[in-house]
């Protein structure tokens, strides 16, 4: 057995954790300062972890060989198989064309280009964030706008500001499933305290927008449909991400921010076309005046209604008691951990989740909509294939980032960060959420600033007194407003618009409102660690 040590490095706790954060550092530094590609600055970061896990912690080679291989499954499975089964069903909506019937749908809602920034950049990028994530609802909702005729700049900016709210639950909840496997703390709990930070951001976001888009003009006239939709989308991202399914959160609160948002009277009227003349000021695109057949408008929305079918029935007491039996543990190969005070660690044991996972029941609604949407086996397969191609290096990526975070982890390095950390006491609510924010603008991924700084979260709480649900939650609530600055999203914003090499002006519109919106978290989340807001807490 081995048993982790918090001081190693000359019995001093300020020592250890320096050596400890060499392999953060090195992550950091590469993406940030050296500007490296992440699927190389990730295995980098590996090498350095195990070293220091070898070396200064004497963890044995073979243990740590085995914790890093642990991570890595994780990261495979269930991770990238919800991401990698979600893209796919995007790809057969674009192969189908039914993709450009769904935009040509949004276009419809609505003439008031404002409106059609909330339909198209905060409820349905909240529905692609809520399958895909990790870059996909700022190309594709950057490229509907400008298809719409907005400025490509101002449909980057609206595109990038638009995902964060739902950034948390995005791709199925990957963000904090693997925060609760990191940490050690229940899914559910860590969710619920996620669902009650997250939504007050969606209350401001959809205002941000319409000011984004049409200054002052645009919040005095459409603050009405922008509150709304606000409104709407907290509501129910916290009462599904609490009550019902982590997994379905994004996709109800997108579905219902958006019924709500055309329900309101102010957002069918036509607009003014002073306004349609300041703002549209792009080239719109020749195919949206064409009218669709109501049935191909029907199976353009049929696999975003199948996965949620297909999620709702798998909450089913019944049904999911018989997923879960499909589930498996067994003790991990060649590792044998105990914590500093000798209890065996749970990453000792691995569980895998065949059935009762969401990668598994998207690959089901997968196969359905090629059903639907008369996609042939073979070109079905061939797209699944393209997906794993395409996301080759987000696959590296993730894996070893997990694969860092385990090593991390088990070897000490993570606790021995935590307790020198946790000297800042009270201060830790205000600083948390600013890790959060900080690991993804770097990394550009909240699933990956939850891997390398959950389990450093929950024991600096622990040492300094304050709630580890709370701490963890705000890394992952803290991490969605860095998403927007991250060079990975401005990247893919500024391809997806034509606007190569413009990374930098981009990141000058965007970072005063990622700075502002990340001192909201931060007070939020010290408020919820005192007794104004502690209520608010379950």
């Amino acid at each position: 057995m081995f048993v982790q040590q918090l001081d190693p490095v000359a019995d001093s706790l300020s020592l250890s954790a320096l050596i400890a954060a060499l392999p953060l550092v090195t992550v950091l530094v590469l993406l940030g300062g050296v500007r490296m590609r992440a699927h190389y600055a990730g295995p980098i970061g590996l090498v350095v972890a195990a070293l220091v896990a070898c070396l200064p912690y004497g963890m044995p080679v073979g243990q740590t060989v085995s914790s890093a291989a642990q991570g890595a499954l994780f990261g495979l499975f269930p991770i990238l198989w919800i991401v990698v089964n979600a893209l796919w069903v995007y790809r057969m909506t674009v192969r189908t064309d039914h993709f450009d019937v769904l935009r040509r749908s949004f276009g419809r809602l609505s003439d008031d280009p404002r409106v059609q920034a909330l339909v198209i950049a905060f409820c349905f990028g909240a529905l692609l964030e809520a399958l895909a994530g990790f870059g996909a609802p700022v190309a594709i909702c950057s490229v509907m706008l400008v298809a719409l005729g907005f400025d490509p700049v101002r449909a980057a900016v609206v595109a990038l500001v638009a995902n964060t709210a739902p950034v948390a639950f995005g791709a199925m909840a990957t963000p904090v499933v693997t925060l609760a496997q990191v940490t050690g703390l229940p899914l559910d709990s860590v969710a619920s305290v996620v669902g009650r930070q997250t939504p007050l951001l969606a209350l401001v976001v959809p205002l941000l927008l319409v000011a984004l888009v049409d200054g002052r003009r645009g919040l005095r006239e459409t603050w009405a449909p922008a509150l709304a939709c606000g409104f709407a989308f907290a509501v129910a991202q916290f009462t599904v991400s609490n009550y019902l399914s982590v997994q379905l959160a994004d996709i109800a609160a997108a579905l219902v921010g958006a019924a709500v948002l055309m329900a309101v009277p102010a957002a069918r009227r036509p607009a003014e076309e002073p306004v349609r003349a300041a703002v549209l000021t792009g080239v719109r695109s020749d195919d949206l005046d064409r009218e669709d057949p109501r049935r191909e408008v029907v199976r353009a929305y049929a696999p975003y209604a199948l996965i949620v079918a297909i999620f709702s029935i798998a909450q089913i007491g019944p049904v999911k008691d018989l997923l879960a039996k499909a589930t498996r543990a067994f003790d991990w190969p060649f590792l044998d951990v105990a914590d500093p005070d000798g209890k065996a660690v749970s990453a000792n044991v691995f569980s895998i989740p065949l059935i009762a996972t969401g990668g598994t029941l998207v690959l089901v609604a997968g196969v359905a909509t090629a059903v639907v949407l008369k996609v042939p086996a073979g070109d079905a397969l061939r797209e699944w294939a393209a997906t794993v191609r395409e996301l080759r290096h987000a696959i590296l990526t993730v894996t070893s980032v997990l694969a860092l975070a385990y090593v991390m982890n088990l070897s000490g390095q993570a606790a021995t960060i935590g307790y020198f950390v946790a000297a800042a006491g009270a201060g830790l609510a205000f600083l948390s959420p600013v890790l959060g924010w900080f690991g993804v603008a770097v990394s550009g991924s909240d699933t990956s600033a939850n891997a390398l700084f959950g389990a450093l979260q929950v024991t600096a709480a622990r040492e300094s007194g304050l709630s580890p649900e709370l701490l963890a939650a705000a890394n992952s609530s803290g991490g969605v407003l860095g998403k927007m600055i991250s060079p990975q999203n401005l990247t893919i914003a500024c391809a997806a618009v034509g606007l190569k090499g413009r990374e930098g002006d981009l990141l000058r519109k965007v970072l005063p409102w990622s700075l502002a919106l990340l001192l909201v978290m931060c007070l939020i989340v010290v408020a919820q660690s005192s007794f104004l807001l502690s209520w608010m807490l379950p």
